[in-house]
């Protein structure tokens, strides 16, 4: 039975609607978590918590979000590449540059065997590509292309920035759960104990302020993996060459399944893993879709 094929637009476009989507049901929690606390507790109180959660959230985030390449580089210790030692590091990244007409990003090298590879940067124009140095060794020419081009493709769907607000929406779910629960301490409440309509909203809001952080956790993890296979598709879309992500893909599932029953090498801090090609964490809520399953949708393309 012939495979059903699948145009890399098509999946650009799917996942695009599906990270909109999951981004709107966060900024439902959000409506619903302040509507109910609203109920509970007096609402001028309340207005307080959402101007220091709004405040706190956004100065927060977005004061990463323009040093993100520079914290990102210096975590991981990596080196500017040096383009005589690196060169075809440099090719490659310049052809698929001209092939996606997004600016040259800056090239740096990570002191790592495993392999692996991570965009950064606020938008194209203030955007870095940093390999391992076990990309560089291990992964075939085309293979490397395929790993490039999917960083590349995070650049071009200006990944960071959309994530950069998913997380100020996240840390404003959690920031409200969390001076809502501690309020309750100091009698945040705005009618007598006969009030019985405010006692089951305040019920909801305990319930909600409990299980809304973890739930938007689990949506924000859902919509980078959406991302990443965005990013698999324009990396498609830039080479026209899947075969050669697929095989950066097989070789990177052996490479960590060695490393981590042999050589115990230390893993970056799960805050990095997210900007990561493939996620070097391993858990429930994490980034990044299993290895099989982007080689799945990648062999459809």
């Amino acid at each position: 039975m012939e495979k059903v094929r699948i145009d890399f637009r098509d999946q650009i476009a799917r996942n695009k609607r599906k990270s909109v989507f999951l981004m709107f049901s966060v900024i439902v929690f959000l409506v619903l978590l302040g509507w109910v606390i609203s109920m509970a507790l007096n609402p001028v109180y309340f207005t307080l918590i959402m101007v220091i959660a709004i405040i706190f959230s956004i100065v927060y985030v977005v004061a990463g979000y323009y040093n993100s390449d520079k914290i990102a580089i210096a975590s991981v210790g990596a080196k500017k590449a040096d383009r005589t030692k690196h060169k075809d590091f440099y090719s490659l990244v310049e052809g698929l540059t001209i092939a996606s007409g997004l600016p040259m990003p800056k090239l740096f090298v990570m002191p790592s065997k495993q392999i692996n590879a991570f965009a950064s940067g606020r938008d194209p124009n203030h955007a870095v590509i940093c390999v391992t140095e076990g990309a560089l060794d291990k992964l075939e020419r085309r293979e490397l292309e395929g790993v490039l081009a999917h960083e590349l493709g995070h650049v071009g769907n200006y990944d960071m920035r959309y994530m950069t607000t998913v997380a100020v929406l996240v840390g404003m779910v959690a920031i409200i759960s969390q001076m809502f629960l501690r309020s309750l301490w100091f009698g945040g409440g705005r009618g007598g104990n006969d009030n019985k309509l405010q006692w089951v909203f305040m019920l909801i809001g305990i319930v909600l302020a409990i299980l809304a952080p973890i739930a938007v956790y689990f949506v924000q993890m859902s919509i980078s993996r959406k991302r990443e296979y965005s990013a698999d598709a324009s990396a498609v879309k830039f080479t026209r060459y899947p075969q050669g992500l697929i095989g950066a893909l097989k070789k990177i599932k052996s490479d960590y399944a060695y490393d981590n029953s042999k050589m115990h090498k230390k893993k970056p801090t799960k805050a990095l893993s997210p900007l990561f090609f493939t996620n070097p964490m391993s858990n429930l809520g994490s980034t990044h879709p299993k290895v099989e399953d982007r080689i799945k949708a990648l062999e459809k393309m």
